[in-house]
């Protein structure tokens, strides 16, 4: 029997590897002949960095780069195992340089907030030979288009007096011209897969600035003065590059970094859960497979909006597999999985506890239901 165990992290309690690692050590310890491939998996948000490199055997490298008030920070990014036909591929994630956690909520600062940090991370990518780059987009401190990385890669933005504008997105307002004459000639022959999960424009009442800035520290008159700047950067670039993509679903992502990657470097933006999936090659592991494990810590009516559990069962139904999904806690809605590809939906926690003893147990919780997967399966009735 072959089982594939393709599970998302239980936040603050199990990275995807060590979730997946539990859910076979439990099975394996009450089924005999079964070969289990475990591939850790993560929607484009936090761990899926952790998540790429576990899949594939990859390398984890941790830089010093520029936080996004300016400060010195230490990110992580990764480079995913060779992988036949194609180029060397590496994984970065936006909040690992420019996210909201690298500051205080004290100091959160919407107009001059930078993703000069994540261009850093791209960098080192390109240093290291990688001519495809997988980019996640959540979690940033930023609302400045994209700037601040484009500035990272050799790009300039400057006021009608040929002055260097100063980082973040409020001095975009004085935009005269972007000089790109600097940019990295290696971006040309690289690749950008972005895993968006949003489909908001650049601007106005669904832009970057009005539905993600107030999170970012922007109050009201803030979000207009980001969104009027924004539109400077496009109706600039725009002349520039012949191409306005101000409206693409997902431009508005990260405080418009979405904007910045299409506009600039040709990007694809695509559900995180399937970049992650393709990237690992899921559909060479399901060949041949009898069942598929999947999970989260939480599953509710917002796991139907492209989360991790969702996006591996849809994959596997295109094999005709059956999917088990596991999960901490099950919220309202969680119901509604079974209408997209979910079989059987399980939380592994025994009984009443806390909170924290639920996250302090998670391994134990997870390694005991598997084996009892293990049991299940192994009975002469049970036919997959």
């Amino acid at each position: 029997m072959k089982l594939v165990i393709a599970p998302d992290s239980f936040k603050e309690s199990l990275d995807a590897e060590s979730v997946a690692r539990a859910i076979a050590k439990g099975i394996e310890s009450t089924l005999a002949d079964v070969d289990i491939y475990c591939v850790p998996v993560a929607d484009g948000g936090e761990g899926t960095t952790e998540a790429l490199i576990a899949a594939t055997s990859g390398q984890q490298h941790t830089a010093e780069v520029t936080g996004p008030l300016g400060q010195p920070l230490n990110a992580i990014w990764g480079v995913l195992g060779h992988q036949e036909g194609v180029p060397l591929t590496a994984v970065v994630e936006t909040a690992a340089a420019s996210g909201l956690d690298k500051i205080l909520p004290e100091q959160r600062d919407a107009l001059t907030a930078s993703t000069y940090g994540t261009g850093e991370l791209i960098l080192k990518a390109l240093d290291q030979g990688a001519r495809r780059i997988i980019m996640g987009l959540g979690g940033s401190a930023t609302n400045d288009g994209g700037t601040g990385l484009l500035r990272a890669l050799g790009a300039k933005f400057l006021d009608a007096a040929g002055q260097e504008l100063a980082e973040g997105g409020a001095a975009l307002a004085h935009l005269g011209c972007v000089d790109l004459t600097g940019f990295d000639p290696r971006l040309a022959e690289t690749e950008f897969l972005v895993a968006c999960d949003v489909d908001n424009p650049l601007l106005g009442e669904r832009g970057a600035s009005a539905i993600f800035g107030p999170q970012k520290g922007a109050t009201p008159e803030q979000v207009q003065q980001l969104d009027d700047a924004l539109a400077r950067l496009a109706d600039v670039s725009a002349d520039l590059l012949g191409k306005d993509l101000r409206d693409r679903a997902g431009a508005g992502a990260a405080g418009g970094l979405g904007y910045a990657l299409v506009q600039f470097l040709d990007a694809r933006l695509a559900p995180g859960i399937d970049l992650v999936l393709e990237a690992v090659d899921f559909h060479k592991t399901l060949k041949g497979a009898d069942l598929v494990i999947t999970g989260e810590g939480r599953m509710d009516g917002q796991s139907l909006s492209g989360k991790t559990p969702v996006g591996v069962a849809r994959w596997a139904k295109q094999h005709d597999l059956p999917v088990i999904a596991l999960c901490g806690s099950i919220g309202e809605g969680a119901e509604g999985v079974h209408e997209v590809g979910i079989d059987a939906l399980f939380s592994v926690v025994p009984g009443v506890c806390s909170l924290e003893e639920a996250l302090a147990n998670g391994a134990e919780n997870l390694e005991r239901t598997g084996a009892q997967i293990g049991r299940l399966l192994s009975l002469k009735t049970i036919q997959l």
